[in-house]
C-alpha cells in the first residue's frame, strides 16, 4: 500500500495581517479606555421625608397617582440655567423613578401632618379602608441659576368611597440650596415636598 499523504495548507498562501494594521487597532483600544477612565462615575441621589410617620393607627390615606412633567420623566436630575433654557446633568442621577420617588416622600410627610400610619401610595387593591386620595400633578421641580430649588405643584383631595373633590389647590415654593452641589439640591427638593405636604394637609 502506498504511504498515505498528509495535506498541509501551504503557509506562504495565508496573508499576514500587516503589522501596521495592528498597531493601530491597539492605539484605538487604548485611546477608547483612556476616554472610558476619564468619565466621571455615576452618581445617584434620593428625596427623603423629614422623618419616618406613625407605625399604625389613624385615617386611611391613599397618595397618587402623582404625575410629573415630561422634561423630568427621565434618571438625570435637571437644572435651569436660565428662564428658557435647561441643562441635564449626565452623570448626576436619580435612584429610581422620581414620580413614585416623590409619592413616598409626600406620603411620608403626609402621615407625619395627619398623625396616620395607615397612608398609601398608588395603586392600591381597593377603596375600603381609605377615607381620602390625593393625585399630584409636578409641573415644575429642579434648581436654578440663583442658587435655589424650586417647585410647582397642584393636587386634588377626593373623599371616600364617594369621590367628591373636597380640595383643588395649586402651590409653587423655592428653597435656597445651603451650599453648592447635587447633594444639597437633593436636600433643598426634599424640603419643599415637606412644605407641599404641610399645604396639601391644611387642604383636608
Amino acid at each position: 500500500m502506498p504511504p498515505v499523504k498528509t495535506f498541509r495548507p501551504a503557509l506562504s498562501h495565508v496573508p499576514a495581517r500587516p503589522a501596521r494594521f495592528l498597531g493601530s487597532l491597539a492605539c484605538m483600544l487604548g485611546w477608547v479606555l483612556a476616554v472610558a477612565s476619564c468619565s466621571p462615575a455615576n452618581q445617584y441621589y434620593l428625596l427623603t421625608p423629614e422623618g419616618p410617620a406613625p407605625s399604625s393607627g389613624g385615617m386611611g390615606i391613599g397618595v397618587g397617582p402623582v404625575s410629573i412633567a415630561s422634561y423630568l420623566e427621565r434618571d438625570n436630575i435637571v437644572f435651569q440655567e436660565s428662564s428658557n433654557h435647561l441643562a441635564v446633568s449626565a452623570s448626576h442621577r436619580w435612584a429610581g423613578d422620581l414620580d413614585n420617588n416623590i409619592a413616598q416622600v409626600l406620603a411620608t410627610n403626609l402621615g407625619r401632618r395627619l398623625h396616620t400610619g395607615n397612608v398609601t401610595t398608588y395603586p392600591w387593591y381597593n377603596d375600603h379602608e381609605l377615607r381620602y386620595q390625593i393625585t399630584v400633578d409636578v409641573r415644575q421641580l429642579h434648581g436654578t441659576a440663583d442658587g435655589d430649588a424650586f417647585l410647582d405643584a397642584a393636587w386634588r383631595v377626593y373623599s371616600l368611597p364617594d369621590r367628591r373633590m373636597v380640595a383643588n389647590r395649586n402651590w409653587s415654593g423655592t428653597e435656597p440650596l445651603e451650599v453648592d452641589g447635587y447633594n444639597s439640591l437633593a436636600a433643598a427638593e426634599s424640603k419643599l415636598l415637606a412644605r407641599l405636604a404641610t399645604q396639601i394637609a391644611e387642604s383636608m
